[in-house]
């Protein structure tokens, strides 16, 4: 209980004066915002609120527009990416090449074979370089399988 009163009724007085301030802040118009957000989450479009006016993020590149016209500032062009380059690795697609990569001997092992075939497939597989390449990159890759795969058939 407090000061007489049983937890229910001080419970009571609380939600009361509650009201009477929601009903004083109903009074004052509603701020359609979040506390420590610079923009709101509703726009009143009712009262005067544009949304255009609302785009911080864009705010810049709509300034951007009127010093163009001035003359002073080109508007930025999107950025493209950078044309890929070919890896020089990649343009060695002869057989004799990528059996000089792998370096197969007689003394490789299953396990050592299996290693040599992925990191070989680390560095040329497909999936890891950019399209205008990966044929090359396919063909260098089944021709490291064959290679591999044949030497495994032999240590049997």
């Amino acid at each position: 209980m407090l000061f007489g009163q049983s937890v229910f009724q001080s419970v009571l007085e609380r939600l009361k004066t509650q009201d009477e301030t929601v009903e004083d802040d109903a009074e004052a118009p509603a701020a359609h915002r979040v506390a420590s957000l610079s923009t709101g989450f509703a726009f009143d479009v009712m009262e005067g609120v544009s949304v255009a006016s609302q785009r911080i993020g864009e705010a810049y590149f709509d300034n951007l527009e009127h010093e163009a016209a001035a003359g002073r500032v080109e508007k930025p062009g999107p950025l493209l990416p950078p044309e890929p380059v070919m890896p020089d690795h990649l343009t060695r697609t002869a057989p004799q090449e990528v059996a000089a990569e792998l370096a197969i001997s007689a003394t490789d092992t299953p396990l050592t074979l299996g290693e040599k075939r992925r990191a070989f497939a680390r560095a040329n597989h497909p999936d890891g370089v950019a399209l205008p390449f990966r044929d090359n990159a396919t063909k260098r890759m089944m021709l490291a399988n064959l290679l591999i795969d044949e030497a495994l058939r032999r240590l049997r």
